[in-house]
């Protein structure tokens, strides 16, 4: 599982955190988030509504943090909210939402009930483009902080982004998916994004191998 440890270094602080001054701006305005150890869901929702950490802050309409059971043992990560995700406030809505149900009621799961599902970023790009490498990194705290509060037993990363932002890897998700990563000592399992699989339906079976996959890792924790 995630260690605090882990989670101190990715934060940039020492393991006994103190309360200090925010760091002087760089050339850069957006200032990285710093969150206290002892965080709660309140904290970092909080944190997340407020962060000005990337140029996201200026174009989106609302954070989303996520949405789930926070005592789960699914961890669903996603790339980045779409349109409906920045009006809602919530992730993974609309068809691609509709989908993702659809899958993980293939397996005997339901959103809400031992699932959590987020995004690698937290504000939604303008447009719906890929993510940019600082967005991944200024959201990188909250999301390692939301593994912090779950300790799920098992993440599927649901695309490129996701898998290859976890994984810190560029490898194609063809290459990726079809075996057990770990993250953090946390296993993890890569499949399509459902947003991706809307659009191109023969991978769906490829999409239920790695489905099945995921089940047969959790049946064996």
């Amino acid at each position: 599982m995630l260690s605090r440890d882990d989670v101190l270094s990715e934060l940039g602080i020492g393991p006994a955190w103190r309360l200090r001054e925010a760091p002087e701006p760089s050339g850069d305005s957006h200032p990285a988030p710093h969150l206290p150890v002892d965080w709660t869901w309140e904290r970092l929702g909080d944190a997340v509504a407020r962060c000005t950490a990337c140029k996201l802050s200026a174009t989106r309409t609302q954070g989303v943090l996520g949405v789930g059971d926070r005592n789960a043992d699914w961890l669903i990560i996603g790339e980045a909210p779409g349109a409906d995700e920045d009006a809602q406030g919530e992730p993974f809505v609309g068809q691609a939402g509709k989908l993702l149900d659809a899958m993980l009621a293939s397996i005997g799961l339901r959103r809400g009930n031992k699932v959590y599902i987020t995004n690698v970023l937290k504000s939604r790009p303008p447009g719906n483009r890929n993510p940019e490498p600082d967005e991944v990194a200024a959201c990188r705290p909250y999301l390692l902080a939301q593994i912090e509060l779950i300790q799920p037993k098992l993440i599927l990363a649901l695309g490129r982004f996701a898998a290859q932002s976890l994984l810190d890897t560029d490898e194609a998700i063809a290459r990726l998916r079809g075996r057990v990563h770990r993250f953090q000592g946390v296993p993890l399992v890569v499949t399509y994004h459902p947003a991706y699989l809307l659009r191109n339906l023969p991978d769906k079976a490829r999409a239920w191998e790695d489905l099945c996959l995921a089940r047969r890792t959790m049946q064996s924790l």
